[in-house]
């Protein structure tokens, strides 16, 4: 049966399939939204096509050698082959060239369970890679309390670079040094807080093994035993979708994830590092009323009424003009408008004002 495409859309074959794409997509980006899987390292969609990992290579009919699928734009009725014997040795030489030059410590890595390499290692039944020579030597920064850098499980991928420029255009890192020593480093090696960095964590979200990692949520809990519970940051009206990381209750990790919400796997350092209150023994979670001078715990049902009581009071016996209003950065447009509908219909004041930081 003959599949007719609209206009507007180009025909490829994939691996014997034909499929519709769009004018512009990478044959990465086909395969990806028809379920075809590629293995890839340096590749994120938040960033432009790098083509460095040479693990996303593919054959395609009459072009010589072989593509990276990142980086290679579809055209109608490209023929494409993503899995063959040359392929997949072509792929496990890559993959054991960059074992003979990291650090294998996947007992106590906090990427383990989560890490690229390790996932496509297992995939090319890598146990041990068939090369060695020089290594590189150690180098861990841990003068910061959020990010932790072991650069000797480096793979040179380049995404902390990218994003750190493409993104965030902070330009913390960069290629330090030439050949076999060269690595994504800070200007002179020096520390993350003397480089400008924002501690963001954009390079620790892009990171695809071990290299970079979260301190906070280190030794607390295995990918494998945390719950994920999507959410959206309270920190101010953007609304960036977060997956929280829970066990035993207790929060130990937030990330984003790639391509869903408004943020699109991209957080800033309040909501990726900024939970800490949630645990706080100082934070309240109960509504707190003051009767006979003392502090007691209320519902909010009692807590509302107690309010409402009080306002409609001061404004009976002052005036509405005696009243003001404080709307809050965190909170919604949707919000903040009933807010001061509240203030203006309910009430009758304008003595509205916010604080549109945080």
């Amino acid at each position: 049966m003959t599949t007719t495409f609209d206009t507007t859309t180009l025909t490829v074959t994939i691996d014997g399939r034909r499929i519709a794409a769009r004018t512009g997509q990478t044959v990465l980006e086909v395969c990806r939204e028809n379920s075809i899987h590629i293995p890839t390292l340096c590749y994120d969609p938040r960033l432009k096509p790098y083509g460095g990992c040479r693990l996303c290579i593919v054959e395609i009919e009459g072009l010589r050698g072989y593509p990276t699928s990142c980086t290679t734009t579809v055209a109608d009725g490209m023929v494409v082959t993503t899995e063959s014997e040359a392929l997949f040795e072509l792929r496990r030489s890559v993959i054991e060239l960059l074992l003979s030059d990291h650090k294998v410590d996947c007992l106590t890595c906090q990427s383990s369970g989560q890490c690229g390499l390790q996932d496509t290692a297992y995939e090319h039944a890598v146990e041990m890679p068939r090369f060695s020579g020089e290594l590189h030597v150690e180098f861990i920064e841990s003068e910061n309390p959020l990010i932790a850098r072991d650069l000797t499980k480096c793979i040179m991928c380049g995404r902390c670079v990218r994003i750190c420029a493409e993104v965030e255009g902070r330009y913390v890192y960069g290629f330090t040094d030439r050949g076999f020593d060269s690595l994504p480093n800070t200007p002179y090696g020096v520390p993350l807080h003397d480089a400008y960095c924002e501690f963001c964590g954009q390079c620790v979200s892009t990171c695809p093994t071990g290299a970079l990692s979260n301190k906070l949520g280190k030794f607390k809990g295995r990918i494998w035993e945390v719950e994920h519970t999507e959410t959206t940051c309270g920190y101010c009206g953007v609304g960036c979708t977060l997956d929280v990381s829970t066990k035993n209750g207790k929060v130990i990790d937030v990330t984003a994830p790639l391509e869903r919400g408004v943020n699109g796997g991209n957080l800033c350092a309040k909501g990726r590092y900024g939970w800490g209150y949630t645990h706080s023994p100082d934070r309240l979670t109960t509504p707190l009323v003051r009767r006979d001078g003392e502090l007691v715990e209320v519902t909010w049902d009692e807590a509302i009424a107690e309010i409402a009581e009080r306002l409609t009071a001061i404004r009976d016996e002052h005036g509405p003009e005696s009243i003001g209003g404080l709307a809050s950065a965190k909170c919604t447009n949707e919000e903040n408008y009933l807010f001061q509908k509240v203030l203006r219909a309910g009430i009758g004041t304008h003595n509205i004002d916010h604080c549109a930081r945080l």
